[in-house]
């Protein structure tokens, strides 16, 4: 076994993706894109107010007694008011007083447009990902759905103030005034809400706050690297759990706890919901509307006004990069949210390697061959229990030779003397697998690192290399990467086989072009750990008189 078996692990991985990203993409997301863009742009999901969260079970009055919203209207008004600040463009819909568009400003769409920022949220049809939150109660009370009164239409955070505060009005006709007010802060995605009620109605108003993500199944998820997109929530026992489309199309999720958050992830970027830790409980939800659109949301506690007095309601969300630095100190398992899946135990410190060889190389790129070559020497005498299997099996190669000339098509023959030959030459063919196993884990550790890291997303490394997440526009890593994989192949013993050595012969041409549309950074990663092979394989291959 050597690096070939390694890429035809890894190979099988990724083609198993590729065939089920295909089924869904030709069959599934299409028909659910049209459906979905009709009903958001028709009287549908968001007119029936079919995304409010369920009322407490104390109150008897069901989701259909709201009242109904004629039109497209529902979906947000043209009234909006805009806030900016050094790090993102922010637009708030005087209709529920909700975010409704939020643009990234530090993160361009791509390198090439640097002026075009990524929408993160967004409120057209086919890319709908909004913010709405109310208070929900069985009588008049402010949904995602009323109508708020704006102190003024544009809002900018100066250049010497830390803090930007955006509040938004909302009073019922028997006097009952509710001000839900933003807090944006300087280079922060964190972003601060609260509710001021104050209950002039005459009685008593009892209402529980809400705040959720609304979005549709996204349709350019990318053909090649797959990531989740999708629901993901936390509370105690269960630091992050991934609900995602499809199982809240099967059930609705709820789940009551004194303290986590509710997120919408997609690639590098989130948006979570995170409840003050006052120990009081709170729900969980995430939930399936037509099948088309979804929520992920949290409800917190009740809050009880009496007549004449003021209530107040809090929680904050985070709307932006995962970066490990921001998001760890927000919350209890938010840095999650960077997915490495089930091998986070290993990604995680390699990522703080990669991390920590940056701040002395200032150039991702530089960080990635490092930690490669790193990685390499943690394994270097398994790599050599490896070589030295292969290079055994080379120099049996004319011996080999010579038995398949011996007993022809007899294969039960040629097999028996062929293991009585390892037996007496005591080699093991089986030898270089062991070291390859070994290995697995921390190469697919070490992928996610790359797919997942936003701090790689257009990182600059040399020359024309200036996106790691993008493919190399010359394809000049992916030749390298076959040129070294045809060496690779030259060192290792041939298949006695005829129809397996065709096979690997035209392996190196296959994986070129494979190679070819997946980012730089992680073909950059091969390569590298292919140099660093060889030269470790040439020079026991040549010590045991094998070449």
């Amino acid at each position: 076994m050597d690096n070939i078996k390694t890429f035809l692990i890894f190979g099988l991985l990724i083609v198993s993706l590729l065939l089920w990203e295909a089924w869904q993409n030709e069959y599934v997301r299409p028909a659910q894109v049209a459906e979905q863009a009709i009903t958001i742009n028709g009287v549908g999901v968001t007119d029936t107010q079919s995304d409010l969260p369920d009322l407490p079970v104390i109150n008897a009055m069901p989701d259909s007694s709201m009242p109904a919203v004629e039109g497209v209207a529902a979906a947000g008004s043209t009234q909006q008011v805009h806030v900016k600040t050094d790090v993102m463009d922010v637009y708030i819909d005087t209709k529920g007083a909700d975010i409704r568009r939020l643009a990234l400003s530090k993160y361009p769409i791509e390198s090439s447009k640097p002026d075009e920022p990524v929408q993160f949220l967004n409120d057209s049809a086919g890319e709908f990902f909004v913010v709405q939150s109310g208070l929900r109660a069985d009588g008049d009370a402010p949904t995602h759905y009323e109508q708020y009164r704006a102190e003024q239409q544009d809002y900018v955070l100066d250049a010497d103030a830390d803090s930007l505060i955006v509040p938004l009005h909302w009073q019922s006709a028997d006097g009952l005034k509710v001000t839900k007010t933003y807090r944006f802060k300087r280079d922060s995605y964190l972003i601060d809400v609260d509710y001021q009620v104050t209950n002039t109605s005459g009685q008593t108003f009892s209402a529980y706050p809400y705040a959720q993500f609304n979005r549709n199944r996204p349709s350019d998820d990318s053909m090649l690297i797959y990531t989740y997109t999708g629901a993901v929530f936390s509370s105690p026992g269960d630091e992050y759990e991934k609900i995602d489309f499809d199982d809240l199309d099967d059930s609705t999720y709820n789940k009551t706890a004194t303290s986590g958050w509710a997120a919408m992830i997609q690639h590098y970027f989130v948006a979570a919901m995170i409840p003050t830790l006052d120990g009081q409980s709170k729900g969980f939800y995430g939930k399936s509307i037509n099948e088309q659109n979804y929520t992920a949301g949290l409800k917190m506690p009740t809050m009880v006004v009496g007549a004449g007095e003021q209530g107040q309601a809090k929680y904050s969300m985070y709307l932006g990069p995962k970066e490990h630095t921001r998001l760890e100190p927000i919350a209890d398992n938010l840095d999650l949210t960077v997915d490495y899946g089930k091998l986070t135990i290993i990604s995680q410190p390699l990522f703080t390697i990669m991390e920590w060889i940056h701040k002395v190389t200032n150039n991702w790129g530089w960080s990635i061959v490092f930690l490669t070559l790193l990685i390499k020497l943690a394994f270097y005498k398994l790599s050599a229990t490896s070589y030295r299997s292969m290079a055994g099996m080379r120099k049996l190669t004319p011996k080999l030779a010579t038995l398949k000339e011996r007993y022809g098509d007899d294969k039960q023959q040629f097999n028996k003397a062929m293991m009585d030959l390892y037996k007496t030459e005591k080699i093991n063919p089986l030898g270089g697998c062991l070291p390859i196993l070994v290995q697995m884990p921390v190469f697919l550790a070490f992928y996610w690192v790359l797919v997942e890291s936003i701090e790689l997303r257009q990182a600059d490394f040399i020359w024309w290399l200036n996106d790691l997440t993008a493919m190399d526009p010359y394809f000049i890593l992916p030749v390298i990467f076959g040129v070294s994989m045809f060496i690779q192949q030259k060192l290792n013993p041939a298949p006695q086989d005829p129809a397996q050595a065709m096979v690997m012969k035209a392996f190196p041409i296959v994986f070129t072009v494979f190679f070819a549309f997946f980012p730089s950074g992680l073909v950059l990663y091969w390569v590298v750990n292919n140099i660093l092979s060889i030269a470790q394989q040439w020079y026991i291959t040549r010590k045991l008189g094998a070449i």
